[in-house]
Formats: structure tokens, C-alpha cells, sequence
């Protein structure tokens, strides 16, 4: 088979472009990077999900596309980005793949299409109302949309699958990683919530912080300790490619991640262990992030069978540190 990956030199991309080939599939990948390793069977095509010229050349000889990749970001002037990359580029690599009668189109949608943060239920299951907070989840929406009016309008053959918040292991013991330095570590986390405009925050943080690394526990205003599921890059993978290749998965939409939510002291505690670093707990003016998200339509449908859970995530990471 003959795969488009998009978002190939990103996390997700770069782990399902190596499982593909190492299968025997050809694979190209569309992203604006470049691709740090070469092989026979991959062809890298450099351009923007809204670049039309370039799809259509990273379309050729396709059978299924895989669309991981997206702009992320939850600054407000970047709406504009995110609209372009996540909606225009959505619609139009749709639109090219349906022209091609590829076999199958994955999307790699989110779950703050929910929005998670804000749950009604839980656990969260992918018939909970769509109600996205952000721009980020809207765009993911619109996509999911765009996925059904192109499945119903020309029959291509689709998947949705709803992205948890995913890291390589190595990530957890980065303070500087884009997801986990500012989830976990005090410093990172003022930064961000400066760079987001959310002062209260931030400032609520600023006293912990003596110019050492820490790491940090987040509670909430009524002292809930955060609890959210972290995924493994290997477990979405292996997830992704049941969506490719499972009859089962055509025209379903599924939660895609770890089955374990962990709470943040209970993350931190497996950090310590790793890091040595000091930590402190802070109760934060907003409401905590707090919720679990069920995966048992894929484990059911699709015989997924997540195994990564967070403290062997930090093992491996320490090793990896160690070697």
C-alpha cells in the first residue's frame, strides 16, 4: 500500500512513517519540515496542507492518507494560522484524495473537540456532545465535519480518530518539550500562561519560583488535584494503523489513547523519582482539568491494546537518558 502521511516530521508523523515502511508500505509524507531520515520507499513532498500544488503532487500514486498533522496553538492571534492549516488545508486535501478514489482517509481529530476540559459526563465517550472551547478544537471539528460531508458526498471511505494528549516518553523529563514542560514544570508553565495572556495564572505561579527548576503539582481552585490520560506516541500509532487497516474502523469515529488517566501528584511522584527535582503543589485560580476518557470503542471495534502507562513512560525515558 501506498500511504500519505501528513505531518510526517512532526511526533506522531515521524513514529508511523518508520512502523509503515518497516511493514513494506510506500509512504509520502507532506510537511513544511523536512524529514530527518531517508529510504527507498519514501518520497517527502515540502509544502502547506492549504498549498494545493503540493498535494496534488504528494497525491500521486496514493491509496490512503493519513492527515496527523495540524498547526496547534492556543494563543489568539495564531487563529488565522489555525483556520488555514486545519480547515482550508482539511477541505482541500479532501478534496484531492477524493478526485484520487484513494481506499481510505484517516483524520486525526482531538479531543478538545469535547471539549475534554470542560466534560459534561465521564467518562468522556465519543457520543458526548461537541461543544469545543478553543479555536484549536473548533478547526478539529470543522474537519470532522468537512470528513463526513466528503464521506456522504463521494463515497470515499473515512475514519475520525480522537487524538488524547500524546508524548514521547523521552518528553516528560524535558522541561523545554512543548506539552510536557509547561504540564509539569513550574518555570515552563509560567512562561506559557504569560505567552497565553493568562495573567492570573501566572501569577499565582510566580511565587514558587527561585530561579531553580521545579517541578509542578496543578490543582484547581477547589484543591482537585488535575487528573487527565497521557498517551504514548507507540500506543497512538499502533491505534492509527488499526485505523488504517481494520474493515471495521470505515466510516467510525474513535477516542484514540491510554485507558489510565493519572493524577498530577501521582505523575510528579513518578518525575521525582527520574529527576531528583524538588517539587511544589499549587492550588490555581480556574477549575481543574480533570477527566477520563473512555477508548472502548477502538479496544472493542479494533482490538487496540494501549500498553504505555505514564510510569512506564518515565522508565523508559530514564533509560533512554542512561544509554
Amino acid at each position: 500500500m501506498h500511504v500519505l502521511v501528513t505531518g510526517g516530521a512532526g511526533r506522531v508523523g515521524r513514529r508511523l512513517i518508520a512502523e509503515l515502511l518497516a511493514r513494506g508500505d510506500a509512504v509520502t509524507s507532506l510537511d513544511l519540515a523536512e524529514l530527518p531520515t531517508e529510504h527507498p520507499r519514501l518520497v517527502h513532498v515540502r509544502g502547506a496542507f492549504d498549498d494545493e500544488e503540493a498535494v496534488a503532487r504528494a497525491m500521486r500514486g496514493v491509496d490512503a492518507v493519513i492527515h496527523a498533522g495540524a498547526f496547534m496553538s492556543w494563543v489568539a492571534a495564531d487563529a488565522r494560522k489555525l483556520h488555514e492549516a486545519n480547515v482550508t488545508g482539511t477541505f482541500v486535501l479532501l478534496r484531492a484524495a477524493a478526485a484520487a478514489k484513494i481506499r481510505r482517509f484517516v483524520f486525526a481529530s482531538s479531543g478538545e473537540v469535547y471539549p475534554e476540559t470542560a466534560p459534561r459526563f465521564l467518562p468522556i465517550t465519543e457520543d458526548h456532545p461537541v461543544a469545543p472551547t478553543s479555536v484549536y478544537g473548533l478547526t478539529k471539528l470543522l474537519g470532522e465535519q468537512m470528513v463526513a460531508h466528503f464521506a456522504r458526498s463521494t463515497g470515499i471511505e473515512t475514519v475520525v480518530l480522537r487524538f488524547s494528549h500524546t508524548q514521547d516518553a523521552s518528553e516528560l523529563l524535558d522541561p523545554n518539550s512543548f506539552f510536557s514542560g509547561p504540564r509539569f514544570y513550574l518555570r515552563a508553565r509560567i512562561r506559557q500562561q504569560t505567552a497565553f495572556g493568562n495573567t492570573a495564572v501566572a501569577e499565582a505561579l510566580r511565587p514558587y519560583d527561585d530561579g531553580t527548576e521545579k517541578l509542578l503539582i496543578s490543582r484547581g481552585k477547589d484543591g482537585t488535584v488535575f487528573r487527565m490520560p497521557i498517551t504514548d506516541t507507540r500506543d497512538l500509532v499502533s491505534g492509527i494503523i488499526l485505523a488504517l487497516d481494520h474493515p471495521a474502523a470505515a466510516g467510525g469515529t474513535f477516542n484514540l489513547g491510554t485507558e489510565e488517566a493519572i493524577r498530577f501528584d501521582d505523575a510528579v511522584g513518578h518525575l521525582q523519582a527520574a529527576t531528583g527535582l524538588p517539587a511544589v503543589d499549587v492550588v490555581l485560580p480556574i477549575p481543574a482539568v480533570d477527566y477520563v476518557t473512555s477508548r472502548r470503542a477502538a479496544i472493542e471495534t479494533l482490538g487496540y491494546a494501549p500498553r504505555w502507562t505514564f510510569a512506564a513512560m518515565v522508565a523508559d525515558a530514564r533509560r533512554g537518558l542512561q544509554a
